[in-house]
């Protein structure tokens, strides 16, 4: 027996390929396997190929496989762009109606079975997805029942009838595929799991769900992939709890939406990518300048311009810490999980009322979009902290204005909603005085510029820089951020067996940048690589920039839609040692 497997199911996209692999990973989750899911996707509603893989595994796993178990192939191309990757022995399960063919040099069996076919003996060939998962899940062995259980629920609001006719094509994909393997394979079977079902979600839901935990009650957003799921999520949940959702015409309008709804003190998000971060950059100014609390969430994909909107990258960094005209305090955090996407998006909110700035939450696109295990979320961990609102002030002599902006120790002003009996000031976008009103004194320019700047000073969030660091001197540190976390680690585990050390940490507050931090982890290390999705280096140049040392600092890049391999990082490392 096996204690992890990789399946990969391939085809044309609007073919039912997410289904599939949404009711194959539901049923591996009832058992309780560790799962870890890819998405390649192409940027159309229907037609161009796509593929979903997914790594099952008896431990926790945080990184797509180098190679590939299982693949199912609903067409040639399937075959073609993906079979590099299985390994010797492999097998693909592929659709005979396209008489399927393996490239030259593949060392795999290939079982050809007539999904479409059986499909439509059963009535219609939407449902050859349901006979393609029924044959590979048959050669893993794996309970029926369970299987069967997660089709009722996928088909269950369309009625028995439906139910039933894609049981009966699941079962008859398993009979048509055993018949041709002689019975499940043995070399494929999985360990059993621990029976403990876990969370199964993307980085978008844990946004979501964290949004609604730390008390949004308003997203307003203008729909972008990868960063929509957010909203679909929102747009379920948030009137239960007397919320809503507000699409937008834009991003501009988005974010000055969530302006305004935050200065009127309900907790108000947005969420896009790279694109629709761009038009956002004059309203996220307006946030820094009248210091109204603003959270946004930059889920990042290939760019410039549209780019390559379903794939992976990590290249809105230097857009996110340097965009703004002027020079306002931002906090820009990077979740290095799911469960982080959950409580980084709670301390998001708290932040951005604590200081009274705008905070981005940076994801990328493997993390927004690929579906893995997650830990069981603890709420207790989290509190609500809404800085220095008050609703209740002492009383004004007659045409006193209320300091909005008072000078104080600490940068951070007391804040009011508006309404509030004595709490009556301006606002405006314009350089002002502690009442709010329009102000061009310069010496009460640099008072306000000083104060506003100065309310990051030491500021840290949880697990600033996560680290794995074994390690008092290590040969090679290496620094990765967002959903390169896992590749590493187990990168360094193939490096470790070889004998080198290794150290790794996750820089998760990447502005302002926790420079003590990564510096005590530098110090101690001979070469440093800076693993990241993307052409230009831009962590890699903010280490350099805070950190320096730049004469120890390689950069590992990728940046051709697709995230890292632990190969790939492997290789790369060990050059260097």
């Amino acid at each position: 027996m096996i204690s992890q497997l990789s399946w990969k199911i391939g085809g044309q996209q609007g073919e039912g390929v997410e289904s599939t692999d949404r009711i194959f990973s539901t049923a591996l989750n009832r058992l309780g396997y560790y799962l870890y899911g890819y998405r390649h996707f192409s940027s159309r509603i229907k037609g161009g190929h796509t593929n979903n893989k997914i790594r099952i595994s008896t431990n926790p796993i945080r990184a797509i496989s180098d190679d590939l178990d299982i693949l199912v192939a609903f067409d040639q191309e399937s075959i073609d762009l993906n079979a590099h990757e299985l390994r010797a022995g492999g097998v693909v399960v592929a659709d005979a109606k396209f008489n399927p063919v393996l490239p030259e040099g593949i060392n795999a069996r290939l079982f050809p079975v007539p999904i479409t076919s059986i499909a439509e003996e059963l009535g219609t060939s939407l449902m050859k997805n349901m006979v393609a998962s029924g044959a590979s899940w048959a050669l893993l062995g794996l309970p029926v029942d369970v299987f069967n259980k997660a089709v009722e629920e996928e088909f269950g609001r369309k009625g028995p009838a439906i139910v039933e006719k894609n049981v009966e094509a699941v079962k008859r994909g398993s009979d048509f595929v055993l018949e041709l393997a002689g019975g499940p394979l043995d070399e494929f079977r999985l360990e059993p799991a621990d029976g403990k079902q876990k969370l199964f979600m993307i980085g978008n839901e844990g946004i979501g769900l964290g949004a609604l935990a730390g008390g949004c009650r308003l997203m307003a957003a203008y729909p972008i992939t990868p960063a929509s799921e957010i909203m679909e999520y929102l747009i379920k949940k948030l009137p239960k709890f007397g919320g809503t959702v507000i699409q937008t015409e834009d991003e501009i309008a988005a974010a000055t939406m969530a302006i305004g709804a935050n200065y009127a003190g309900v907790r108000t998000m947005t969420a896009s990518a790279g694109p629709g971060l761009s038009l956002m950059m004059e309203a996220i100014g307006l946030a820094g300048m009248t210091e109204t609390p603003l959270v946004i969430v930059d889920t990042q994909r290939g760019g410039p311009s549209t780019g390559l909107p379903t794939k992976q990258e990590q290249s809105d960094l230097n857009a996110m810490v340097y965009g703004t005209h002027g020079e306002i305090p931002k906090i820009v955090i990077a979740p290095a999980s799911i469960e982080d996407c959950f409580y980084d998006t709670i301390e998001s909110f708290n932040l951005s009322e604590q200081y009274q700035v705008p905070v981005i939450l940076m994801t990328d696109l493997q993390l927004s979009l690929g579906k893995q295990s997650c830990e069981p979320l603890e709420l207790e961990k989290m509190k609500i902290n809404r800085g220095k609102l008050t609703r209740e002030l002492p009383e004004m002599e007659p045409n006193q204005l209320f300091k909005r902006y008072e000078l104080t120790e600490d940068g951070v002003s007391p804040r009011v909603i508006p309404g509030d009996k004595n709490g009556i000031h301006h606002v405006t976008g314009v350089e002002h005085d502690e009442t709010g009103r329009p102000s061009e004194s310069a010496v009460n320019r640099k008072k306000m510029m000083d104060k506003r700047l100065t309310k990051l000073d030491n500021m840290l969030i949880r697990d600033a820089v996560r680290a794995d660091a074994p390690h008092q001197a290590a040969e090679l540190l290496v620094i990765g951020m967002g959903s390169t976390g896992g590749t590493i680690d187990e990168a360094r585990k193939r490096l470790d067996k070889d004998g080198h050390t290794t150290n790794h940490i996750t820089i998760r507050q990447i502005h302002p940048f926790p420079t003590d931090l990564v510096s005590s982890y530098m110090d101690n290390a001979k070469k440093v690589v800076v693993l990241e999705n993307n052409a230009t280096a831009q962590l890699a140049s903010q280490v350099k920039l805070h950190v320096g040392q730049a004469d120890k600092i390689h950069s590992l890049l990728k940046y051709d839609g697709n995230p890292f391999l632990p190969s790939e990082v492997y290789k790369a490392c060990k050059e260097l040692v």
